[in-house]
Order: C-alpha cells, then structure tokens, then sequence
C-alpha cells in the first residue's frame, strides 16, 4: 500500500484538474477553505462531520487516489469512471455506492439529455463523480456551504438534497413535455392536415430514454425511505419517503405521456390514411372525367381523320348536304356519349 508521502506525487497532477471542490463539513457548517485530496482522509478520520470531494468526468486513472485513499469498492469504482450505469444502490461494507441520472429537457429540440452522478457515502465522507452536464451537486454543495440543518446527518445529507433535486428536474421536465404534447393533440385533431408521425415517435423515443433514467430509482429510493441502508442516518428516512412519492408520481406521468402518444400516433396515422383514400377517391373521380372527354372527343376526331384523307371515291363527298349530315352525325353521336357518362356517373 501506497505511503501518505508517495501517493500525492504519483496522482496530484492529473486529479487536480478533475477535483470540483473537497472541504469538510462539521457542526452544521462548512469549514473554510479547501483541503488538499493529500490530507482529505486524515480530515475524514479526525472530524466528527464528513469530507466531500467532488470529481468531474474522472477517468480510471484520475479516480485511483481517492479510491485508494477511502478503499472504496473496485466494482463501483469500475461503475463509477464507465458510466451508463442504471440508477442503483449498492452497499459494501461500510460504503454505499449510489448512481442517479439527473435529466433536462431541450425544449426547441424535444430531446432528454441524461446526465449520471455516482455517489459514494462511507464513514465521514462523500465522494461523488459526475459525468455530463448537470447542476444537481453544484446546487446541493451551495446550500450545504451556507450552513444546512441536513448536516446533522452527515453524508445522507448529500444524497437526500441530491436526489431530491434530480426527482424534482423529472417533474419539471414531464411538465415540459406535457406542453409538447398537448400541442402535437391540437396538430392532429385540429385543421393541420401535415402528419405529425415523425415527430411523434421522435418525443416516444425521448420518453423512453427518460423512463429509463427514472423508473430504476424507485427501489433504491424506496430502500432509503424504509431506513434500511447500512451506513445512511435512519432519520433520514422521513426525506426519502417524499422523494418516493414524487418518484412514482414522476413514473406515473412517464407512463401516460408514452400511453398517450402511441394513441395520438395511431390517430395520426389512421387520420393520414383517411386522407390518402380520399384523394386516391378524388383522383380516381377525376380520371373518369378525363377519359370520358377524350372519348367524347374522339369520335369527331376520328371522323374528320377519316374525311381528312384524299381519295375520290367517299361517301357523300359529291352531295350538297354531305357536310351538314357529318356535323349532324357527329354532334348525335357525341351528345349520346355525354349522356351515357353523365348516366353512369363518369360526368
């Protein structure tokens, strides 16, 4: 095992740019000023609060100090630099590993972007790795920094207030969708006569990449809210309860927006193909029209072609009322035709 001495000159150059902040927080308050990740597990061990370092995007590499310096778990180390990780809680020993995915919705893009944050909560510290774009822990460190009643529970403080910020962005990202929604409904049950099913399964397919972020956090959160977890301050218990109970409500909107837009897709879908049997109806209409007038204006043509020909001997060219009887003909013939359309419905 690596000594103090030895092991801050072979990590401190890459872990420093990956450290968002490490102090220690004891009797309700932060102390002041940094400590150096060198000294984080002394300061862990001496202080009656807890030691909370913060690491942004941490690679294998980057995190090996820490993990050596708490002896936090190597599986959940492993989880904690890969990423793409399920919501979960996991104990070993006297360390629990905690991993929540913090959402945001883009709203001129319809999309989910799903961050990860893993958490690990032992005796007197916190260290949490954070991977994408998300302001759940930099929230939470600000409302610890100015002095919280939470401290008194030590490192569960960290995880409540960071779960219940990552439960709260769902229910304001259902209520934007919500917004997306009702204006798909009012598209295709309304005068827009464009369809709408590729924007539709765009947003499904949003929804789904939420539910995924989500509805794996119930059993851990339901967990916590029994008091159950080694290692997490019992009391808090009656906090983990409340998020509980937004989670579901969380999981119960996910599932009726999705329900709601398979039906809005199928309408949309049912609506188009009511539209297209109308126009092939129309075109099929306007295809019998076109081909009884060309009928009706072939028969003059084709007895002018005839007539247009130059041989001597044709019917009636030497009569004096030979043309008046052709034109006579051609007219009886085609008004027989109009009305033969007209009967059948072609006109």
């Amino acid at each position: 095992m690596e000594t103090e001495d030895t092991a801050p000159t072979q990590h401190a150059v890459p872990i420093q740019g990956k450290i968002g902040d490490c102090a220690v927080y004891e009797d309700g308050c932060r102390c002041p000023g940094q400590v150096p990740l060198e000294q984080a597990g002394n300061a862990a061990r001496a202080t009656n609060g807890f030691v909370w370092i913060g690491l942004q995007q941490a690679t294998a590499a980057d995190i090996a100090a820490v993990a050596a310096e708490f002896r936090l778990p190597a599986l959940a180390v492993e989880d904690a630099v890969r990423a793409h990780q399920r919501p979960k809680l996991e104990v070993y020993d006297d360390v629990v590993f905690v991993v929540l995915k913090p959402v945001r919705y883009i709203d001129h893009d319809e999309m989910v972007e799903v961050a990860e944050i893993a958490l690990f909560l032992g005796p007197g510290f916190v260290v949490t790795v954070r991977h994408g774009d998300s302001d759940v822990l930099r929230r939470v460190r600000a409302e610890l920094d100015e002095g919280s009643d939470l401290l008194v529970h030590g490192p569960a403080a960290v995880l409540y207030r960071a779960a219940d910020l990552v439960v709260d962005a769902y229910e304001e990202t259902i209520s934007l969708i919500n917004d997306d929604v009702d204006e798909i409904e009012l598209q295709v049950f309304g005068d827009d006569e464009e369809g709408h099913a590729e924007r539709i399964y765009k947003l499904k397919r949003e929804i789904t990449e939420f539910r995924r972020a989500v509805l794996p956090l119930a059993i851990p959160v339901e967990t916590l809210a029994k008091g159950e977890v080694t290692g997490i301050d019992k009391a808090t218990a009656t906090y983990f309860r409340d998020v509980h109970d937004h989670l579901l409500r969380a999981i119960d909107a996910i599932d009726g927006h999705d329900r709601l837009l398979s039906d809005v897709l199928q309408a949309d879908l049912a609506r188009l193909s009511v539209r297209q049997s109308e126009i092939a109806v129309q075109q099929n209409a306007d295809m019998r029209k076109i081909s009884a007038w060309a009928a009706i204006a072939l028969l003059p043509t084709a007895v002018a072609g005839i007539y247009g020909m130059n041989f001597e001997n044709m019917p009636e060219l030497e009569w004096e009322y030979g043309y008046f009887l052709v034109l006579a003909v051609i007219f009886s013939a085609c008004l027989a035709l109009y009305r033969l359309f007209r009967r059948n419905g072609w006109l």
